[in-house]
């Protein structure tokens, strides 16, 4: 990563749903010198006050316009533009119209989004070849898939802020048609990986193996010989399918374990969950749910308990 980018934590706002998503209104009009220097640094490849952080980000303009910048192009959004950026994609946006501007951000980590069920769809948005910016494209030139979109997050917004029973499965159903109408309106195939497809299915008995063995101690050696690959073949193969290392999909998937336990099991204890979803160092359990969650598990499971979104 480039040493003059800031990196930006996000505090979910529900560490369930693993997003965060709220409206801005600004009138601050970015100066003639700043938007000098800011496309020069563009065209150079300098991103010098640039940002980015792991979640996947789309914009969406309510009134005004606004200038977004990416490695790849420079946006000029409007009234009902959309505009998505890859997770830790370097980005800056600037307001380049004196009239007021209001957009609605909605961030998203995609991997808490990852499942069994899901495995085959959401590899195509593991950013393997390209960043997610690519399909900008699409909101350009699909006039449904922008209004359809636009829909979709403008519901997101209100379920999270009303949060009415049943929000998470509100926001969560509606992330994952965003994801859909990208999938199927991607005309020009940038999601389309057909060899990840192929590895897809070839390492689905190695998933299959980790999902049923969460608990128990797992060896690269053995799960690779499940689907006969050699471990450096295996580990190569596994990054580029899935998008995350088999080491970190593991963890990953322990962490998805221990959270339902926390949802399901208010008689044990943290220590007593942790173990049951295959961390043998609690130190090491809690470093890795705050780092997926931004929450220690006891938060989590107080806030979850509640139905109280983050702050």
């Amino acid at each position: 990563m480039y040493p003059e980018l800031l990196y930006e934590h996000v505090i979910y706002q529900n560490p369930f749903l693993a997003m965060r998503i709220w409206q801005i209104d600004s009138d601050n009009l970015a100066s003639e010198e700043t938007r000098r220097r800011t496309e020069q640094d563009w065209r150079q490849s300098r991103y010098s006050g640039w940002h980015y952080h792991e979640e996947v980000e789309l914009l969406l303009i309510l009134k005004g316009e606004l200038t977004a910048f990416c490695k790849e192009e420079q946006l000029q959004l409007r009234k009902g533009d959309i505009a998505v950026f890859g997770s830790s994609e370097p980005h800056t946006t600037l307001q380049t119209r004196s009239s007021s501007v209001s957009y609605i951000v909605l961030q998203i980590n995609l991997r808490n989004y990852w499942d069994p069920s899901t495995l085959n769809s959401m590899q195509h948005f593991s950013e393997v070849l390209r960043p997610l910016s690519s399909l900008n494209y699409i909101y350009r030139e699909n006039k449904d898939a922008r209004l359809q979109t636009a829909a979709l997050i403008r519901e997101i917004y209100r379920e999270m802020n009303d949060a009415k029973i049943g929000y998470e499965l509100a926001v969560s159903s509606r992330i994952k048609s965003i994801l859909l109408l990208l999938l199927r309106h991607d005309v020009r195939s940038r999601l389309q990986y057909n060899h990840n497809d192929r590895l897809a299915e070839r390492l689905q008995p190695a998933i299959d193996y980790v999902e049923a063995h969460l608990s128990d101690k797992l060896s690269v050696t053995e799960v690779s010989g499940l689907v006969n690959m050699s471990y450096t073949h295996f580990i190569k193969m596994f990054k580029r399918s899935i998008g995350m290392s088999f080491t970190d999909f593991v963890v990953y998937r322990r962490i998805k374990k221990a959270e339902q336990q926390l949802l399901v099991n208010d008689e044990a204890s943290i220590s007593e969950i942790a173990e049951a979803a295959g961390f043998s160092n609690l130190g090491h359990f809690y470093e890795m749910f705050r780092r997926l969650n931004g929450c220690s598990p006891k938060q989590f499971r107080d806030r979850m308990r509640r139905h109280d979104p983050l702050e």
